[in-house]
């Protein structure tokens, strides 16, 4: 949640639209006379905004004298913005924070003046000030839990409405968290980031949660909860310690639960696996019922009809698989594609990449920067019927569909060679097979 944009100081000095007076009995409007050298609230106004000129510290001035003199000002809200944006400017965080709660108290339905009142109050305010904004923080939940789907915009959809009101909700739900822990209520502290961390996983709801749990001397939850917060935690901070202070963290407790550090290593990644395995967004199981490989329907990467590996029955196929941020994965490729096209006026043998990606989403950009020429579908649930663990691994499957050949890894320097003797052993001699053409998905 950014801080809000501010009214631009020239607009001060417009004058604000008026109706236009009631005519008296006969008729006539009636026009309130001001003696002609008392200057108005509008023409004050426009000089103290003319004399600070670009000068913040002028404008914070001029504007505060002006609010002396014309106390109940119909301009005090776009005042309090001017006030607001200027003392941000010059760094004066405690002069902000007393005219964004002005401009809380005049205009309450103001979001974003209230997101930036709670952010001042949590960052520069006192205890009064955190229960304040403990109350601003609950205002302003209640209004996302109660704003209609009617109000969003028509290019939003109703999936990323919810996803963006969850969004929000979770991020107030820390900050309130973290202002009831400023004011020591660590029962409620420990709800809403118990609340934040349900709406969606993250590293500061679960750093939080583990540092009450530890201060509860509850040392497997603080452990549990630091883990979490050290699997989630992106750019080397998760808001509230960095992964360094999250290392130090975990070995503490874990030295206090089990008297040194032994199994804290295994314990960690299990739990990072478990940790990004729950906040993975779901998917739909691909061929759920597939027993053998020929039960295997796989999408093209590219789009469009996909291939029925039942349609390769009486074939070899010869299966690289293979994953994005899998670095000898990108180094294995020419080499396969070299093999492929060694064989590639044999129809009987067929070549495929298969992408194991649980992010799909980072598949189109790799193909088009490495421009692979064998053809690429997505594994769809195959290497768990094929017991792929790691990546690369290449596999033949003979003409019955079972598993001929098996390479996990890569040794580019016999890597060709042992695929290709490996191919030769497993297919029919080439006098043998079917009339050239290799089928391509």
């Amino acid at each position: 949640m950014a801080f809000l944009s501010l009214l631009p100081l020239a607009a001060l000095s417009q004058e604000p639209p008026k109706s236009a007076p009631a005519p008296a009995q006969g008729g006539t409007p009636q026009v309130a006379k001001r003696p002609t050298n008392e200057p108005s609230e509008q023409q004050d106004l426009q000089k103290a905004i003319e004399a600070a000129g670009n000068d913040r510290a002028a404008v914070v001035k001029n504007l505060e004298e002006f609010l002396k003199k014309y106390p109940d000002s119909s301009q005090r809200s776009r005042i309090y913005r001017a006030l607001v944006e200027s003392s941000l400017q010059l760094r004066d965080f405690s002069r902000a924070k007393d005219y964004a709660e002005r401009l809380v108290s005049l205009n309450p339905q103001d979001i974003s003046n209230t997101v930036l009142t709670i952010q001042l109050l949590d960052r520069y305010g006192d205890v009064p000030g955190f229960r304040r904004a403990v109350f601003y923080c609950s205002r302003v939940m209640e209004y996302i839990d109660h704003t209609p789907a009617a109000e969003k915009s028509p290019r939003v959809s109703p999936e990323e409405w919810e996803t963006s009101k969850k969004r929000d909700k979770s991020s107030l739900l820390l900050i309130r968290g973290g202002l009831y822990r400023k004011l020591n209520d660590l029962t409620n502290a420990q709800k809403d980031f118990e609340a934040s961390y349900t709406l969606g996983p993250n590293a500061t709801a679960a750093a939080h949660l583990g540092e009450i749990a530890e201060l509860n001397k509850d040392f497997n939850t603080a452990i549990l909860q630091y883990a979490r917060a050290f699997a989630l935690t992106e750019g080397g901070s998760s808001g509230s310690a960095t992964r360094v202070d999250l290392r130090k963290k975990l070995g503490n407790v874990w030295r206090l639960a089990h008297g040194s550090e032994d199994g804290l290593g295994d314990y960690l990644l299990h739990s990072f696996d478990e940790t990004i395995a729950a906040t993975a967004p779901a998917k739909l199981p691909r061929n759920p019922d597939g027993k053998e490989p020929y039960d295997f329907v796989l999408r093209k990467t590219a789009g469009g009809s996909s291939v029925r590996l039942a349609d390769a029955k009486g074939k070899v196929l010869v299966l690289n698989f293979w994953a994005t941020w899998c670095g000898p994965c990108r180094e294995l490729e020419p080499h396969f594609e070299k093999v492929a096209g060694m064989y590639s006026l044999r129809s009987d043998i067929v070549f495929y990449a298969l992408n194991c990606d649980d992010d799909e989403s980072l598949v189109h950009p790799y193909l088009q920067e490495v421009k692979p020429k064998t053809p690429t579908l997505f594994a769809d649930g195959l290497e768990q019927l094929l017991r792929v663990y790691s990546f690369p691994t290449t596999l033949i499957l003979d003409s019955a569909g079972k598993i001929a050949f098996r390479e996990d890894g890569f040794d580019p320097g016999s890597y060709e060679k042992s695929l290709k003797e490996a191919i030769d052993r497993i297919a029919q001699p080439a006098s043998a097979a079917a009339p050239p053409a290799q089928a391509t998905p």
